[in-house]
């Protein structure tokens, strides 16, 4: 009985002991079922939707063109007496650019000139004697014969005296020659002659070549689907085109539409168009790859935001709309045309809506959002916070 009992005082201790572990237990889980879990706000950026007119554009790769490219060669041959430039320097229309050596032109053109004047001479004599011989044949003291031999050896003097000036003019031209000027204002490229060096005329190497690069074109190509709407808003009026240099982003240049080829590739199924730039601080450079713009309209009051406020699924693109109560409303969009690191929402958002531009990932319907910066949209192109 003694040990009995003894078994007994154990057990109900263990007992007592398990009791109260279970109660305590079942009393920590309702206090955190009563209580319920904290709910933490996603931290969001977000951005009011605006409305604002929009450029209609076609975007295309460019290349930039010399406005005019002058291959420059020498008329006559002889050696280089001077260069009047230095390579890859802007030079004016009519500047000199090199002198061969005038004396050889020089003494064909002394030569030339003292054989007109004797054959002026030898022209006066004749005419002078035709004068006599045409009072001499009336009086018969000289034949018909002999007055029609004077008047055609006056007529040969004075068709020598022609060819005489002729030759003169040409002397005076190849001495003319001889100074080789700018034909246009444009930037000299790399110099093929040195100073010195004996040249031959009309030679198919040129001296240098002159690349016209104010104004400058811009290149570039569009789809034939579109050649119709272009021809028609350009018959409406001027089309501008824009550029960028894909390393300078943050400058824009300026042109006007003036060229549409006449004939569509075949080959390709585009048609080159061509954009001018007055170029003026020449940023531009023949040769150059560039992002191009042909503007064609403009979309008005169109709703716009921030391109990183679109989110894509599988059935449609979408945006996070701030509802009241600071919680996130999944909206479907369709979108319009992007431009400048926005996008025009043609239907889904309307202007003053907030959107979500940043922390879409941890946001599902009606998560409560705690909205840490806000971003001002610019209108003239980018976000300032």
């Amino acid at each position: 009985m003694k040990v009995l009992n003894g078994e007994s005082s154990i057990f109900n201790i263990i007992f007592l002991f398990f009791t109260v572990a279970v109660v305590s237990l079942y009393s920590g889980c309702g206090k955190e079922k009563a209580g319920g879990p904290t709910v933490e706000a996603v931290p969001v950026m977000v951005t009011n939707a605006i409305s604002m007119d929009v450029p209609i554009e076609l975007r295309e790769i460019g290349r930039v063109e010399a406005y005019n490219t002058v291959s420059v060669t020498a008329r006559v041959g002889g050696q280089i007496m001077q260069v009047g430039f230095m390579e890859g320097e802007d030079v004016t229309k009519g500047d000199i650019l090199f002198k061969i050596d005038p004396r050889p032109f020089e003494a064909a053109l002394a030569q030339a000139q003292a054989n007109l004047a004797r054959d002026i001479a030898t022209l006066a004599n004749a005419e002078a004697n035709v004068v006599r011989n045409e009072s001499l044949v009336k009086q018969d003291y000289v034949t018909k014969q002999e007055y029609d031999l004077v008047v055609s050896t006056a007529a040969e003097v004075k068709a020598t005296v022609k060819a005489d000036s002729a030759i003169v003019q040409n002397a005076l031209l190849n001495l003319e020659y001889c100074t080789i000027r700018a034909p246009i204002s444009a930037r000299t490229g790399n110099l093929l002659v040195k100073e010195g060096n004996l040249i031959t005329a009309n030679s198919p190497s040129p001296l240098v070549t002159l690349n016209q690069i104010t104004p400058i074109y811009v290149t570039f190509t569009i789809p034939e689907q579109q050649l119709t709407e272009v021809r028609r808003r350009a018959r409406a009026g001027q089309l501008t085109v824009w550029a960028v240099i894909p390393t300078d982003t943050t400058r824009v240049f300026e042109g006007k539409l003036t060229f549409i080829d006449n004939t569509v590739n075949k080959e390709t199924g585009t048609i080159m168009l061509k954009g001018t730039f007055p170029n003026k601080d020449q940023t531009l450079w023949p040769g150059q790859y560039v992002q191009v713009g042909l503007v064609l309209g403009n979309l008005l009051n169109a709703t716009v935001v921030p391109v990183a406020a679109v989110q894509s699924s599988q059935e449609k693109n979408f945006v996070y709309i701030i509802a009241p109560g600071d919680t996130a409303q999944m909206r479907p969009i369709d979108e319009g045309p992007a431009f400048a690191g926005k996008v025009v929402i043609e239907k889904g958002v309307a202007p003053g809506e907030r959107v979500v531009t940043d922390g879409q990932l941890l946001l599902r319907p009606g998560s409560k959002v705690m909205i840490k910066s806000a971003l001002v949209l610019n209108i003239q192109g980018g976000q300032s916070q």
